[in-house]
């Protein structure tokens, strides 16, 4: 793509998308939007059930709760903005769009990186300390889980996004990517960025370990917990409330480990963008569909609202029918 007048002395950075030469647009866009409204709709609606079903009124729905208001906002991030480029020709972001993208995309990464490693521990004294789980897991802990989470992926935000918008860039302003991700606009820049660059992978694996080694040491202890069980139904039980977590621990993780931890020469911009479409998409909609079809509580909180709602229907009908 050629550079457009005038943007060779603007701040603003144009960004050339998932597939940068794009034949059928519309279809991508269908593909795009249908996969944003499914995320979303599924997210709000977990949201919805877990605040109107008082059966689901416990610790580790609450965290589920925040992780879907995490997902929401998420995808809430990227899309947008990536459809409307796929709809413009001018596929322009400016300097404090692309920094406040960073910012939000650091801090929503990096929150969902600790709530899911607090997650495990609530799966933990579940199945290993459940005569303790109230004191354990009582709201106000909870709440300081979610804060936690919140705060420590802010942190990478504001510790990252000022470093990373106040390297010159005096180059091309396009960006190989769909979004503002760091690796992407680091290469615009026209200085040596590669210590930067070692130092905020260092911190991506620091940042990583504290959550992973929180999921390593509370599924191994709930599988020695497993292992000592007799009955047959209580370990079942036991991997029923933890596979889903699982799940989803194995889906973000991996992704994570694939932009964070492997080296350089494993990148390239298309396996890079194909892998943050991954997690920055597909995930959020998987997210919920995990919870809710694997879920037992959570399938039957849906069709009794389903249920009220039909009711309802049928009452309002009759109603008409009458006058």
């Amino acid at each position: 793509m050629d550079m457009e007048p005038g943007l060779q002395n603007s701040t603003d950075f144009i960004l050339l998308g998932l597939i940068t030469h794009l034949k059928f647009p519309g279809f991508i866009f269908a593909v795009v939007f249908a996969i944003f409204v499914v995320a979303v709709t599924a997210n709000v609606v977990m949201i919805l059930l877990i605040h109107v079903d008082s059966h689901l009124h416990t610790p580790m729905y609450f965290l589920l709760s925040q992780l879907s208001i995490m997902d929401t906002v998420y995808i809430c991030i990227t899309v947008p903005k990536m459809l409307q480029d796929l709809l413009s020709k001018e596929k322009t972001i400016s300097f404090l769009g692309c920094s406040l993208q960073i910012f939000l995309y650091l801090t929503l990464i990096g929150a969902e990186f600790f709530l899911l490693g607090l997650m495990a521990y609530d799966r933990y004294v579940a199945v290993c300390k459940p005569l303790r789980y109230p004191l354990l897991m009582n709201h106000r802990i909870c709440l300081f889980m979610v804060a936690g989470s919140w705060v420590g992926g802010s942190l990478d935000g504001f510790m990252l996004t000022p470093i990373t918008m106040s390297f010159p860039y005096c180059g091309s302003r396009e960006i190989n990517h769909f979004f503002c991700e760091i690796p992407a606009v680091l290469k615009l820049s026209c200085t040596d960025t590669s210590l930067y660059e070692t130092l905020m992978y260092t911190c991506c694996i620091l940042m990583l370990l504290i959550p992973v080694s929180i999921i390593s040491v509370s599924y191994t202890l709930i599988l020695i917990t497993v292992h000592r069980m007799s009955s047959p139904e209580g370990r079942h039980k036991a991997f029923a409330t933890c596979s889903s977590h699982i799940m989803v621990v194995s889906i973000f993780y991996g992704a994570a480990f694939y932009t964070n931890v492997l080296p350089h020469s494993y990148h390239t911009p298309e396996k890079d963008k194909i892998v943050s479409a991954f997690y920055t998409i597909l995930t959020p909609m998987i997210n919920p569909l995990i919870y809710s079809l694997r879920n037992k509580e959570v399938a039957t909180a849906l069709r009794k609202v389903l249920g009220r709602c039909a009711s309802s229907q049928r009452i309002r009908a009759g109603e008409m029918s009458r006058k």
